[in-house]
């Protein structure tokens, strides 16, 4: 296993389509990708089955899988070649440095797909929806750009949910068993390879969708804190 994740590390430092810590990216996509399309980025892509089939759906969309792993990216990024999706490309940094790499309104939209939940209340912190990445996304996104949060952790999802309505985001789509709902859009019915393991045994997939504002949001920071310990207080009882 260890070679074989050497050997994936060794390929993509030659693959075009994967870029990896690069200088001077921020406002210039559109060269990398030759058009003018919108760009879409998936957080914490793993594998980038996401990236992957989304690409492959809107032809006319660039797509960017985000991670630090590159063993991982190294699956969606070949995946890509091999089928000529010249619209999928992959970062690999981490996300904690997203607006270092796309200027302000570079983005159209987010997909967080599957990321890790950080269980522990006290990792709250390092969750892709927790305030201080909202920040780092407000500073890419076009206005009213979608940010999608599909997981299977109910404790992410409600997070989030409590998030968006302690900072007044308006949530605009919702679900909490996205298949039991009729006419699923193509885009929800992709499954990744987290998904299949069903890590939460939740046996349930939760979604999420919402813009955020082009203001600051509050400083509510303090208030959400107290709210972590006093739910962090009732997980030790």
């Amino acid at each position: 296993m260890a070679q074989k994740k050497l050997q994936r590390f060794e390929a993509i430092n030659s693959f075009a389509n994967v870029l990896q810590y690069p200088e001077g990216m921020a406002g210039k996509w559109n060269r990398f990708f030759k058009n003018e399309n919108p760009l879409i980025l998936e957080l914490a892509c793993g594998k980038g089955e996401y990236t992957v089939a989304l690409s492959a759906m809107h032809p006319d969309r660039n797509f960017i899988g985000v991670d630090l792993k590159g063993n991982r990216i190294y699956i969606g990024a070949s995946h890509c070649i091999k089928n000529n999706q010249t619209n999928a490309a992959f970062l690999r940094t981490g996300i904690d440095k997203i607006d270092t790499y796309f200027s302000a309104a570079e983005v159209s939209g987010i997909w967080i797909t599957f990321p890790d939940p950080h269980l522990r209340t006290s990792r709250a912190k390092k969750r892709l929806t927790h305030p201080r990445f909202l920040r780092l996304y407000q500073k890419i996104l076009k206005k009213e750009g979608l940010i999608h949060l599909k997981t299977d952790s109910p404790v992410l999802f409600y997070f989030t949910k409590l998030i968006l309505d302690l900072y007044q985001i308006p949530i605009q789509h919702y679900s909490e068993d996205v298949y039991a709902q009729q006419d699923i859009p193509e885009e929800l019915a992709i499954i990744t390879h987290y998904e299949r393991l069903d890590i939460a045994q939740s046996k349930k997939i939760f979604y999420l969708g919402f813009s955020l504002p082009e203001a600051p949001l509050p400083l509510l920071d303090t208030q959400l804190q107290e709210l972590l310990k006093e739910i962090e207080k009732t997980e030790t009882n």
